[in-house]
C-alpha cells in the first residue's frame, strides 16, 4: 500500500514504514543489559529518542522486570539440565544460555540492585517521586546506576 508497482521491499523499508529496526529493538536492549553492553544500550537508548514510538518506556521497563526476575529465580533453581530449568523458569530451552549469562555476570546481588532500580524507575517513569522526564533520560539514568561490577557467579 505505501510503495509503487515494482518497488523492492527490503529491511529499510519495512523499517521506515513500520518503525522498527532489528538492531534497536527492546529485545536488543534487553540482550546488551544482560551482557553488560552498556555502550550498545546507549546506543539503543538514543535511537528509541530520536523514535519515541519505537519502543515506549511502559513497555521497555516491564519486560526488562520479567527478564532480570527470571534471572533472580535462577539462583534458586535446583542444578539440573538446561531444558528443565528453562521449562522451570518458563522460557525457551534455546534462550537459557542468555539468562545464565546475565545471572553470571550480575550475580545475586547485583540481580537483586537491578530489580529494584527497575521497580524505581517504573514509578519515575508514571511520575512518581520524580518531575516529568524524558523516557530516553529515564533510561539512561537507570543504566547508568545499574551494577557494573558485582563480581562474577560461578556456579551458574
Amino acid at each position: 500500500l505505501n510503495c509503487s508497482a515494482g518497488t523492492v521491499i527490503d529491511e529499510n523499508v519495512i523499517e521506515r514504514f513500520v518503525g522498527v529496526s532489528k538492531d534497536f529493538n527492546v529485545f536488543e536492549l534487553q540482550h546488551a543489559l544482560a551482557l553488560k553492553d552498556f555502550t550498545k544500550a546507549f546506543r539503543i537508548i538514543q535511537y528509541f529518542k530520536q523514535n519515541p514510538k519505537a519502543a515506549p518506556l511502559q513497555l521497555i521497563l516491564p519486560l526488562l522486570y520479567s527478564f532480570f526476575s527470571k534471572v533472580y529465580m535462577l539462583f534458586g533453581a535446583e542444578n539440573a539440565d538446561e531444558r528443565s530449568v528453562a521449562a522451570q523458569l518458563g522460557i525457551p530451552p534455546f534462550s537459557i544460555r542468555n539468562y545464565k549469562e546475565a545471572a553470571r555476570l550480575y550475580g545475586y546481588q547485583g540481580t537483586e540492585i537491578t530489580l529494584l532500580l527497575l521497580h524505581q524507575y517504573n514509578l519515575k517513569s508514571v511520575g512518581v517521586g520524580a518531575p516529568a522526564t524524558e523516557d530516553a533520560a529515564l533510561l539512561k539514568e537507570l543504566i547508568f546506576k545499574m551494577p557494573t561490577n558485582q563480581g562474577v557467579s560461578k556456579n551458574l
